[in-house]
């Protein structure tokens, strides 16, 4: 059966108190008390530090078997060396993520590209290659000349997923490229018809059979994380809608 998974990008903020998190919890339990409530996050850091395993095995102990971190790919590979010769680091990036892939908490890894690279499907198509096939991945492209069956039908020999991200600035085409769908909501608001569009987007991709990984912008209010909750919450998740005005 396709699963759902929805959630933030981040969890460590005390400004989520006392909406999201309880007033009294320590930061320590942050993890914890978010894995309770929403099912996945979207790891951020790793794209400037490669993760310790120490770290990693501090997420396993603190989180439920079903929950699932989706990585973000270090900038060594992104924005450095921008997808070229990257093979060693490549491999350097993808051990450390071998604990959360034996624990079967490993959610997709992101390549979220810089603005300012421009379509060059001879590039990622040298790329694609050197990416392990049993891990989940996801591209978010930030220029839009990548929008275009050619990138598209690259993404889908290799069943990696075209982010849909959607900001106020640019908005990825809904295609489909993979197996499973991976969206990231980055608006600080999202209307309630704009919230039904999502839930009805998210019911087609599984009655297709994909896995859907959703996850909203995290800011310093909870409101990402009350929608994350609210949308779960459609597809029999935790409880917890959202207070108006949090």
């Amino acid at each position: 059966m396709a699963q759902f998974f929805a959630g933030t990008s981040g969890w460590a903020y005390s400004s989520w108190k006392p909406a999201f998190y309880p007033e009294k919890l320590a930061q320590t339990k942050f993890l914890t008390h978010y894995s309770r409530q929403l099912n996945t996050v979207e790891v951020n850091f790793s794209f400037r530090q490669l993760l310790k395993e120490t770290t990693v095995q501090k997420w396993l102990d603190e989180t439920p078997p079903e929950f699932r971190f989706a990585i973000k790919a270090h900038q060594v590979i992104t924005h450095i060396k921008r997808l070229k010769a990257t093979d060693e680091f490549v491999k350097r990036f993808i051990t450390t993520l071998e604990p959360l892939e034996r624990a079967a908490k490993l959610g997709p890894v992101l390549f979220q590209l810089p603005p300012n690279l421009k379509k060059d499907c001879e590039l990622l198509n040298n790329f694609l290659p050197t990416l392990p096939r049993a891990v989940r991945m996801a591209f978010e492209f930030r220029h839009p000349s990548w929008f275009c069956e050619e990138t598209y039908g690259l993404l889908r020999n290799y069943n990696a997923a075209l982010c849909v991200a959607e900001t106020e600035q640019l908005v990825t085409p809904n295609v489909t490229t993979a197996g499973f769908a991976y969206y990231r909501y980055r608006k600080p608001e999202y209307s309630d018809q704009e919230r039904t569009c999502m839930v009805d987007t998210i019911r087609d991709h599984q009655q297709h059979g994909r896995d859907v990984y959703a996850y909203f912008k995290h800011e310093e209010t909870p409101q990402g994380a009350l929608y994350a909750l609210e949308i779960l919450k459609e597809f029999g998740g935790r409880e917890g809608p959202i207070p108006r005005g949090a």
